[in-house]
């Protein structure tokens, strides 16, 4: 059945799959084509997909951008994709203390430059760098340096070599490369090993719907109220006033 309704939808993306199987799936499950995600989530990465449906697909970026994250690093292994589903490329036996650790936090927190991961999708000289580093065609070193903020940086636990942590962080923000560059500065070595969105902007795990439930949410009530309300909240958007808006009930 087909839907005709625009709006957005928070999803629940599993572990296992990319950000755009979670937009083919809601296009099948709806009968929508013109339906886009505000923001990729890695394949071994879960939680928070804020997806837009047909005239949403426009107002992306008048959403906050920002994201929280529960992330898991694993010290004394690196990889070269900085996460564990990478090629290992390195271990040490040096594995740092939880006061050590708690010591360079504060270098990781307000505006600080960061290097993208090796395999990352940002382009190096016309070409994408996931795609040079699959060839060994790239280092580290080629890939330039962009200003990120991280607003907090708190640490959860620290046990059996693993750091869990959570991570309020501006838009750009590669968690790998924090658990790659944290590791450095121990002179350690380390990994993402997990890691879940927790909140982009005003989008909550807690409101979020999992896959079984995308053609129920297609259905519901609210979400065809959203396709009602989306010239409304354009133009309310456009007016610098979209916090006022719970566009993430739509």
């Amino acid at each position: 059945m087909k839907y005709d309704i625009s709006g957005f939808l928070n999803v629940n993306k599993p572990e296992g799959c990319t950000s755009h199987d979670i937009v083919l799936k809601l296009r099948k499950s709806l009968g929508i084509k013109k339906i886009g995600h505000s923001g990729t989530l890695d394949p071994f990465a879960s939680g928070v997909l804020v997806t837009g449906i047909n005239e949403a697909t426009r107002l992306f970026e008048y959403l906050s951008s920002d994201k929280t994250y529960l992330a898991e690093i694993t010290f004394g292994l690196s990889t070269n994709t900085d996460d564990i589903t990478g090629k290992i490329t390195g271990t040490t036996e040096n594995i740092p203390t939880l006061r050590e650790i708690k010591k360079k936090i504060n270098l990781f927190c307000g505006k600080i430059k960061q290097k993208p991961p090796l395999f990352s999708a940002v382009n190096v000289e016309g070409e994408r760098a996931y795609k040079l580093a699959r060839k060994d065609k790239i280092s580290l070193d080629k890939l330039n340096e962009k200003i990120i903020e991280i607003y907090s940086f708190d640490i959860l636990s620290y046990e059996n070599k693993k750091l869990k942590v959570k991570i309020h962080a501006s838009a750009g923000t590669y968690i790998r490369s924090i658990a790659r560059d944290l590791g450095k500065e121990l002179q350690s070595l380390a990994i993402l090993s997990s890691l879940e969105r927790t909140k982009a902007g005003k989008f909550t795990i807690s409101e979020s719907i999992k896959r079984r439930n995308y053609r129920a949410a297609g259905k519901s009530r609210r979400h065809q109220r959203a396709g009602q309300n989306t010239k409304r909240i354009r133009s309310v958007c456009q007016t610098n006033t979209a916090n006022h808006l719970r566009l993430h009930a739509h």
